[in-house]
């Protein structure tokens, strides 16, 4: 069986580059090595690309220090012409020029923006080289809030309501704020990891709620909070064409409570610190809901998955409600850290890590 040599990129220029990192090296500890030949490659936060190590403790969290891609490895540049497609050669030092493999295929362990919002996909298209995850539009319509609930609308998928701040607009109006009521969700438009995000119980709050999202990004969501159950559902594509959805999985924020109508009180949420460093957050796989929810779940998440034109591989996360599901986000490479709930939901559903990342491989060639 001749070997896939397989490119996996990390890091880059997000805000989300150490989640990248985490995620690529559960990603590279995980690919089966008697059918792929890995080769990672690491972008630093100022856009360099790199040789990366095999030496995954390199790209752990340790101590809660985020990992980031060391700039004194070996700078190399990816062929993008079709006559030089997916060589990968040494571009300093005295081996400049010289080939180290020639890439079959990329996996593109990436968050955030230059990277899942379409930018490395449309890179990865000018050569026709194969990538894992979804194509350009799909990733971008993923990674924009905005257009993400536009495209999720028009398909007849339940969504919450919001209000985008574009550049130079710098306030709710009086009527937006009373159509939205408190709480509210204050959000970069383009961004994840729960980075720059906020909750807002009070309305004297919200100025500094929108400063700090735009931080991240000059167009800002502003959400109605919704009251339900935080339910995430994994979506894989296979080689051969089939759409299946995994089970779903319930998530429990600290702090938070529920009441016996199913509605969330308290001000905590699922931010940063939550989802990598503090170790706190529980969850239910399979979610502890009716047979039928899950299954009307599993159905919307495949359906939000056509909708937005993916390919490979999302994570489509919802809130139950008690008039039903809402879809919140669709996350075109959603995290693959050891703690994150994609293939932890996949491997519930009886397709493990390593199988998990085969099929990835095999659809992305497939596609090409």
């Amino acid at each position: 069986m001749n070997r896939t040599t397989v490119a996996v990129l990390y890091g880059g220029r997000s805000t989300e580059h150490s989640v990248s990192c985490v995620s690529a090296g559960a990603v590279i500890s995980h690919l089966d090595r008697s059918r792929y030949d890995v080769i990672p490659v690491g972008i630093t936060s100022t856009g360099t690309w790199t040789l990366g190590t095999d030496d995954v403790s390199t790209l752990q969290i340790v101590d809660r220090e985020m990992p980031v891609v060391d700039a004194g490895r070996p700078q190399v540049a990816l062929g993008l012409s079709t006559e030089d497609r997916g060589v990968l050669r040494y571009v300093d030092g005295d081996r400049a020029g010289e080939e180290i493999a020639r890439i079959d295929v990329v996996f593109p362990v990436m968050h955030g923006t230059f990277a899942e919002d379409g930018t490395i996909q449309g890179l990865l298209e000018l050569s026709g080289l194969p990538y894992v995850g979804p194509g350009v539009f799909a990733s971008a319509a993923g990674m924009d809030k905005e257009f993400t609930k536009v495209v999720l609308g028009a398909a007849g998928l339940p969504i919450g309501q919001q209000v985008v701040l574009r550049p130079g607009t710098e306030k709710l109006t009086k009527a937006e704020q009373d159509d939205l009521g408190m709480p509210l969700f204050v959000k970069p438009a383009r961004g994840g990891s729960s980075i720059g995000i906020s909750k807002v119980s009070r309305p004297e709050d919200l100025d500094a709620a929108i400063a700090e999202a735009r931080r991240f990004d000059p167009k800002v969501i502003v959400e109605a909070a919704i009251i339900g159950r935080e339910v995430e559902c994994g979506v894989l594509e296979y080689s051969d064409g089939r759409v299946e959805a995994s089970l779903p999985a319930e998530l429990h924020i600290p702090g938070e409570t529920t009441d016996r109508e199913g509605e969330s009180e308290g001000d905590s949420f699922y931010d940063f610190n939550t989802k990598y460093l503090d170790d706190v957050t529980t969850f239910d796989l399979p979610a502890k809901l009716p047979e039928n929810e899950i299954e009307q779940l599993r159905e919307l998440a495949v359906r939000a998955f056509r909708a937005i034109d993916a390919t490979g591989l999302t994570r489509v996360d919802f809130f139950v409600t008690a008039d039903g599901p809402v879809i919140n986000e669709v996350n075109t490479m959603p995290g693959f850290t050891p703690i994150s709930m994609y293939p932890q939901m996949w491997a519930a559903t009886g397709v493990d890590y390593p199988t998990l990342l085969s099929v990835l491989v095999q659809t992305a060639l497939a596609r090409a």
